[in-house]
């Protein structure tokens, strides 16, 4: 195989009051500005940006203008006198021309790189390969102790590969017992059935792609995981990962089933049953890719305002400023803009900062991250969190701000993961003013609570929140919201398609920032520390730092 080859380094270069009609007399007066947010939505989201990707051009243009809005609205850098907390970063570039052989007694099948699959290494190695590795069928790759689950049971994966379905064994719904049932838990993430392989010894591990369980369809697989790849630079070079990590089609994956004697649906259906074991199969695979390198660094963008009363307690505005760049492998339009995803996240938090940076100063500090390497795994964030530039025990909240939909206005407020933290109350507050109410999740089994940069707060203990753009529209009701949600995630998500046009109607997501700049301004002015619900997964880990404290 060829060797690939190491490039050079790269080094990147750098609101607002909300004119939303009350929906209620007794409404407290608009404090973000509308237009603001919209010019900002429409510069980030321009060509000119690129897509926003860390290492390509439009990096420099985002980090460059989120400086020059934080200094204009007189943040204070938080960074040693820098707006920037570098991450250090590297990009990986598999050779396109790659394929997996998979070899049984019935037949040799060779996989075609993006028909059939996709794969890559996390390995920091100019080239690599895995020969003649049995594939083991390990369910959805599962070891969760706390619901009594281990699909490796009495399986030794050394020198294996691993074929992984999607989500977790409640996806479906038929048995509200099993996992939290149709709700997706972390373990029916992709970045955990990688991580999880990996502690099992396996040589690679490939996830088998379907739409509803994955909750997105090929094509977004596609413009996640061809082209370069970016990581956090491991000081390791993460010699522990599995060689290869990948999708492989539904069709893909029933072919070679049945061409090792196994029924993909039989097995599908076991492997939501207690008593699950992992199912050798007569077959192997073989592949590997060649990689062009090469190290350089992002970074989180971070400025804050600080409290006149208690300076060193801390609510922390995110948003993550990046997106894919430039599509990989299309003709036409090839620059993902990211306007939905995540320009108007980006743009919110700074029509938020400013209007508190115009507004009297408050009891505590009101920080704001721009996060770096969401879209490639929430790696700005968990740099964060590993690294924090404010004290975690000292940090209120985290009010996260990832994709507000174009569209009109709402009567309801989607809050994922509700019921995890005491937040709730101050989201129900906030939306009762405006005359809306809470809304669960109507997508549980997607996982959403566990797929933006919150998550990493929550890890940590401090309640984080996430809200998403309710469906329930002023015209139209649910069925109008649900439609333009559906036509979002089918057409627009992570491709070309996300762009922002002038005319767009962005009042639904400029009342959704109404209301996190009220939960913000709550959190800031009073003396009480909002906690994780009793029973909840995070809530130890915040009791303890706490406590310490």
């Amino acid at each position: 195989m060829k060797l690939g080859r190491q490039a050079g380094s790269w080094v990147p270069a750098s609101l607002v009051l909300l004119s939303v009609t009350p929906v209620t007399a007794g409404s407290p007066k608009p404090a973000v500005s509308a237009a603001s947010y919209e010019r900002h939505v429409a510069v980030l989201a321009s060509d000119d940006f690129g897509g926003r990707k860390p290492g390509q051009p439009g990096e420099a243009k985002t980090l460059d203008y989120l400086q020059a809005e934080f200094k204009r609205l007189g943040l204070k850098p938080a960074v040693n006198g820098s707006y920037l907390q570098e991450v250090p970063m590297i990009e990986i570039t598999a050779n396109s021309d790659t394929a997996l052989t998979i070899k049984s007694a019935a037949n040799t099948r060779t996989l075609a790189y993006r028909t059939d699959m996709v794969i890559w290494t996390k390995r920091v190695v100019p080239s690599i390969e895995v020969k003649d590795s049995p594939l083991v069928f390990v369910g959805y790759g599962v070891v969760a102790p706390e619901y009594q689950w281990n699909d490796y049971a009495g399986v030794d994966m050394r020198g294996k590969t691993a074929v992984i379905l999607v989500n977790d064994p409640g996806w479906d719904g038929d048995d509200p017992n099993l996992f939290k049932g149709l709700a997706m838990t972390y373990y029916g993430r992709w970045v955990y059935k990688y991580e999880e392989a990996m502690r099992q010894g396996a040589a690679a591990a490939l996830i088998v792609h379907e739409e509803r369980p994955a909750a997105y369809p090929w094509d977004t697989v596609l413009a996640g995981n061809t082209g370069s790849k970016l990581d956090v630079d491991p000081a390791d070079g993460n010699l522990g990962r599995v060689a290869l990590e990948g999708w492989i089609t539904h069709e893909a994956a029933a072919q070679l089933l049945a061409d090792a004697g196994q029924s993909y649906d039989e097995l599908k259906k076991a492997a939501s049953r207690r008593g699950f074991k992992a199912v050798p199969l007569a077959a192997t695979m073989s592949g590997g890719v060649n990689n062009a390198i090469r190290r350089g660094k992002s970074a989180n963008v971070i400025g804050y305002l600080p409290g006149r009363k208690r300076p060193r307690e801390y609510v922390v505005y995110g948003a993550h400023w990046d997106h894919l760049g430039k599509a990989f492998g299309r003709s036409g339009d090839l620059i993902t803009n990211g306007a939905e995803d995540n320009a108007t996240g980006t743009a919110g938090m700074l029509a938020i900062a400013e209007a508190f940076a115009r507004g009297r100063r408050l009891e505590r500090s009101i920080a704001f991250v721009g996060i770096t390497l969401e879209e490639s795994g929430l790696l700005g964030s968990a740099w964060y969190a590993a690294n924090p530039v404010f004290p975690l025990a000292q940090t209120v909240a985290n009010i996260n701000i990832d994709v507000l939909h174009f569209g009109p206005r709402t009567h309801d407020v989607i809050v994922l993961g509700s019921g995890a933290s005491e937040l709730d109350d101050y989201i129900a507050d906030a939306a009762r003013l405006q005359g809306r109410y809470l809304a669960p999740d109507p997508t549980p089994e997607k996982g959403t609570f566990y797929r933006s940069d919150h998550f990493n707060f929550a890890k940590a203990g401090v309640p984080a929140m996430l809200i998403n753009h309710g469906i329930d529209e002023l015209v139209g009701g649910k069925a109008a919201g649900q439609a333009r949600r559906d036509e979002y995630v089918a057409v627009r998500y992570h491709k070309p398609g996300d762009e922002y046009r002038p005319g767009v109607d962005l009042s639904g997501g400029a009342e959704d920032l109404q209301l996190l700049y009220a939960v913000g301004q709550k959190l800031a002015n009073e003396r009480s520390w909002p906690n994780w619900r009793p029973g909840n997964e995070f809530r130890a880990t915040r009791d303890r730092s706490r406590a310490i404290h």
